[in-house]
């Protein structure tokens, strides 16, 4: 009998690996997909991975930690996007990377369970060169691996009731940099600026240069709990942008928006700027003093 226990699950594949055996015939292909397989393989093990399996293109592992998964999943980009016999008409050749921290099944060399299908579902949404990971992962990872990764989406795996928040985890520090503002080398002619939040008898201030970033929404995982039948389990972030804060909805039913100048937005899957003062609603339409809505306040 197998026996349960958490574990962070990763798959890493070859992209485009049918496309290479047609291009380049059978034995270039497979030695260059060897070469793949094997730079996951060390990237596993270098970072105590346990490799499950390899099949064909793929590779299968298992870590303890979070930490050590991501540390793996950015050597194994690193090596393979700078191997010099990685190349095909001048581009090279790409692997992507998905992984989950769940529940799973031990039996002999094997594990099962619905965690292993949402780690290769993070897989399946990953493009070339993307590391592709789940909030639950993100929940164990340390506070450097949450400076390079950017919420993306949530989504209900095949089989699963609930939503699941996927994340790409960026493992080239320029990339990070310019992809992330809120991360970025600051300037000393910035100027500070802040955002107050308040919900209930709740209060957060985020500031560009200390907190730049608070995830809201129904689950007990986010920064701002918020109740409510409308409301997703990660409904919408506030992140720090240029000189402005974003509003970024990742929710089912949206996110609207209500300024102090009685300007109305509405955000669904997209970002939208706060500026001044107003109030949020998840869901549905704010009304001031109802359970469900947040105040905002911009200052500098």
């Amino acid at each position: 009998m197998g026996r349960d226990r958490e574990l962070v699950i990763l798959f890493a594949d070859v992209v485009g690996s049918t496309r290479l055996f047609e291009l380049l015939g059978d034995e270039r292909a497979r030695d260059m997909v060897t070469t793949c397989v094997a730079l996951m393989r060390r990237g596993c093990e270098a970072h105590e991975g346990r490799v499950i399996k390899t099949m064909g293109d793929e590779v299968m592992a298992t870590f303890e930690r979070s930490d050590d998964a991501l540390d793996a999943a950015a050597q194994m980009q690193t090596e393979i996007s700078a191997h010099p016999d990685l190349q095909v008409d001048g581009q090279h050749v790409a692997i992507r990377v998905g992984a989950h921290y769940g529940p799973v099944v031990n039996e002999e060399r094997d594990v099962f369970g619905a965690a292993v299908h949402t780690a290769n579902r993070m897989t399946s949404q990953a493009k070339a060169g993307q590391i592709i990971v789940t909030d639950a992962l993100m929940k164990h990872a340390s506070g450097e691996w949450h400076e390079m990764a950017r919420m993306l989406d949530v989504s209900v795996p095949r089989g699963q009731q609930g939503e699941v928040g996927v994340y790409e985890v960026l493992w080239q520090r320029g990339e990070a940099t310019s992809m992330l503002p809120a991360i970025a080398t600051l300037t000393e002619q910035h100027r500070s600026f802040h955002i107050r939040l308040r919900y209930g008898d709740k209060e957060i201030v985020l500031d560009d240069r200390l907190r730049p970033s608070v995830t809201i929404g129904r689950g007990e995982e986010n920064d701002l709990v918020v109740k409510g039948n409308l409301v997703s389990r990660l409904h919408a972030r506030i992140e720090a942008g240029k000189n402005r804060f974003m509003l970024m909805d990742q929710s089912t039913n949206g996110s609207f928006v209500q300024t102090a100048k009685g300007e109305d937005a509405f955000v669904r899957r997209d970002s939208l700027p706060l500026s001044g003062k107003g109030i949020i609603g998840l869901g549905r339409v704010p009304e001031p003093d109802s359970y469900h809505t947040i105040e905002y306040s911009c200052e500098e």
